[in-house]
């Protein structure tokens, strides 16, 4: 196997940190053949479908990929920005930047960068970029604050896999989850209480996260215990009781039972209840997409009106919020504990290491033991 060198390297080199931060993913445009191709790229990871693979490959390019994507493309065309584009590409742009710039104050020369699991920018084109700058120590934040072998895991294999090819990998550290951090809940509970302060307070708060077979929780994924942990710590920030909010789970897909209670038969009976006037957040989506966007605030939302609800109150995900960026730095500056960059737990700073004239006495002796460069 040839592995992949490094670019125009030279000794003596600065080296950098870099913080990768990594999400689901998207189609490229709304076309009915990019969607496919983004949808053959998901469904086909083992992580997220666990079926036998000849199986599954039958089922998967002999129906699946036959009939879904034209649906799956009209329903990003109602998401989609004309000049932005995908909102989850966007908006992680925005948070990737705006992390970056926090940052410099304590990380100065940090490279933050953001990639996709599925579609692009691919993780295999970021490490590259990370070779390129001189990356010798890598964070890799999924930005999934819940951690379930579906999404977090597959992130690790894709990072691990790409570093297979390379000769000189950089120092890795990869963060599982962060969903009880204090800043994540934090930023969450002022997110819920600028909303009511704009609009009222609801009957009950709705919070719904990404579901996932419910095989997967009974096989040991911690992902269920979890997303009740992140609500439980959500309601007790706001000063909750039981009878004030609920978990739900949306987006199950085939036939086999997924976590319950389900989020759209769940808006369908609320309105029988009492329960007229509800808030719905999602607190395991770090960026609004097309789950939340159109999956909650459209189609639930009509689910809850039809069956008799009056008002229904999506509040968006965190986003780019400066709480969350916040949180975000928090999280990567716990996790690059002892590293030089830290500037703790290490007899040497990162500017120390990376000063010229050490460098240059570095690159000096490599090449006086015959170093080319």
């Amino acid at each position: 196997m040839a592995y992949i060198g490094e670019p125009n390297y030279q000794h003596g080199s600065a080296s950098r940190l870099g913080i990768l931060l990594v999400n689901l993913g998207t189609p490229d445009d709304t076309s009915t053949r990019s969607v496919r191709r983004y949808l053959n790229q998901f469904l086909s990871d083992p992580r997220v479908v666990e079926v036998p693979r000849a199986l599954w490959w039958l089922i998967l390019h002999g129906v699946i990929l036959r009939f879904r994507p034209s649906r799956t493309a009209e329903a990003y065309k109602t998401v989609w920005d004309p000049e932005t584009g995908s909102p989850l590409l966007s908006i992680g742009l925005k948070q990737t930047e705006q992390l970056r710039q926090h940052l410099q104050t304590t990380l100065p020369d940090t490279r933050v960068s953001l990639a996709m699991r599925y579609g692009n920018p691919s993780i295999e084109d970021t490490l590259a970029e990370f070779r390129e700058a001189g990356v010798r120590r890598m964070l890799v934040l999924p930005l999934y604050p819940q951690y379930s072998g579906s999404t977090v895991a597959s992130v690790f294999d894709e990072v691990t896999r790409q570093m297979t090819k390379i000769r000189w990998i950089p120092e890795t550290r990869f963060i599982n989850q962060y969903f009880d951090h204090p800043g994540y809940i934090k930023a969450l509970a002022e997110s819920v209480r600028a909303s009511w302060q704009q609009n009222g307070n609801p009957q009950r708060l709705v919070m719904s996260f990404h579901g996932i077979p419910q095989r997967y929780r009974n096989s040991g994924d911690p992902y269920f215990c979890q997303c009740q942990a992140t609500a439980r710590l959500l309601a007790e920030s706001l000063q909750l009781d039981s009878t004030q909010y609920q978990v739900v789970f949306q987006s199950r897909f085939g036939r086999e039972p997924w976590l319950q209670p389900y989020c759209d038969k769940t808006m369908e009976t609320l309105p029988s209840e009492g329960i007229k006037h509800i808030d719905l957040i999602c607190p395991g989506f770090s960026a609004d997409c097309l789950e939340t966007i159109e999956e909650i605030n459209v189609e639930n939302r009509e689910i809850f009106m039809h069956a008799g609800g009056e008002k229904f109150n999506y509040i968006e995900a965190l986003n780019d919020r400066p709480a969350h960026i916040q949180s975000l730095a928090d999280v990567v500056h716990q996790h690059i504990s002892g590293w030089p960059e830290s500037g703790n737990n290490s007899p040497a700073t990162i500017a120390e290491i990376n000063n010229p004239q050490s460098l240059q006495k570095s690159r000096e002796r490599a090449i006086a033991l015959g170093a080319s460069q």
